[in-house]
């Protein structure tokens, strides 16, 4: 892969989900404005590989980072000392300063939250780029890894742009660091444990079946960072756990639980049967028995996410009749 080919799979992606939330989002934001905290974003994210390298140098030297670091304990510690607060601080203080200084912001003047949530959606996507560079120049990510990995950093980013756009959007800011800092610990713990369950399949069972919880959650974390755009945006958002007594509230939260593992799963299924058709040449993609398998394994998958979608469906509609 050439040097243009790589720019254009690292920044492409990303910048094609900006432009779908630009053009889906109503806030006052103007592309260029959106293209500037992309741009950010990118450099915040050199900013925050140059911290990791000190970082690890760092602990090198004081303790055996490296032999710490090979059990998935050590991973889950160096992502939440290390890997998460440098990276969600660099978006943060990309945030902050494209705000405060590039668009001028006013403490007297209250801001719309659902420009600083877009704001943060920019810098975040802008820092996935970086990232999508910087792994696939080092071959240590295929193009498909990157392109389910490009929204993950706005996924992270979520509860915190919510609570900063809140906290701007307030002629009362009192209270407002903390309720941003309570969100950015949560992005934080986020960021670790999608990184931590990223990299349980390297490990033997029952470590290994950790794997298997990753796609739920980042699709818990979509539908997160939808309602949180929508509030931030002063729409409703459609609750789906609408139970009268508390029996009935657990199992809804139960179905939805299982709609999650069952829809999160589905989609990880397809994920897993692009990544061993890759590794096929040409001529065996026309064996009828890799035909079968792709047909059989596409199928399931399919039907997985149906069925999760068909609980969706009913946990609306059970709220839906709950406060008509």
């Amino acid at each position: 892969m050439d040097g243009f080919q790589l720019l254009v799979w690292a920044v492409v992606p990303p910048l094609v989900l900006l432009v779908y939330y630009y053009r889906h989002v109503p806030v006052a934001l103007t592309l260029p404005k959106l293209l500037l905290c992309f741009v950010v974003g990118a450099i915040s994210g050199f900013v925050a590989l140059g911290l990791e390298w000190g970082f690890e140098h760092l602990a090198t030297w004081m303790v055996d980072w490296e032999r710490i670091t090979r059990s998935l304990a050590g991973v889950a510690l160096r992502q939440m000392v290390e890997v998460g607060p440098i990276e969600e601080g660099s978006k943060l203080g990309g945030v902050v300063l494209t705000i405060r200084y590039l668009f001028k912001w006013n403490p007297m003047r209250s801001t719309r939250p659902s420009s600083v949530f877009l704001s943060t959606t920019a810098v975040a996507l802008g820092f996935a780029a970086e990232e999508n560079w910087v792994y696939l120049s080092s071959g240590t990510a295929s193009i498909l890894d990157r392109l389910i990995g490009t929204p993950v950093h706005a996924l992270f980013s979520a509860p915190w742009a919510y609570a900063l756009g809140v906290f701007m959007g307030s002629p009362f800011h009192s209270s407002g660091y903390r309720g941003v800092a309570k969100n950015w610990v949560n992005a934080v713990a986020c960021h670790a444990l999608v990184n931590v369950l990223s990299n349980a399949w390297r490990y033997p069972v029952p470590l290994h079946l950790l794997s298997y919880g990753l796609f739920p959650f980042l699709l818990w974390m979509f539908w997160r960072m939808e309602g949180l755009l929508r509030r931030s945006l002063l729409q409703p958002f459609a609750a789906i756990i609408s139970g009268r007594t508390r029996i009935h509230r657990y199992w809804q939260r139960g179905l939805a639980l299982f709609a999650l593992a069952l829809g999160g799963n589905g989609i990880f299924g397809i994920f897993l049967l692009a990544r061993s058709l890759r590794s096929l040449s040409p001529e065996q993609l026309f064996y009828p028995g890799v035909w079968w398998f792709m047909f059989s394994r596409f199928v399931l998958n399919v039907i997985l996410g149906l069925i999760a979608w068909g609980i969706y469906r009913y946990l609306l509609d059970s709220a839906s009749c709950r406060y008509r």
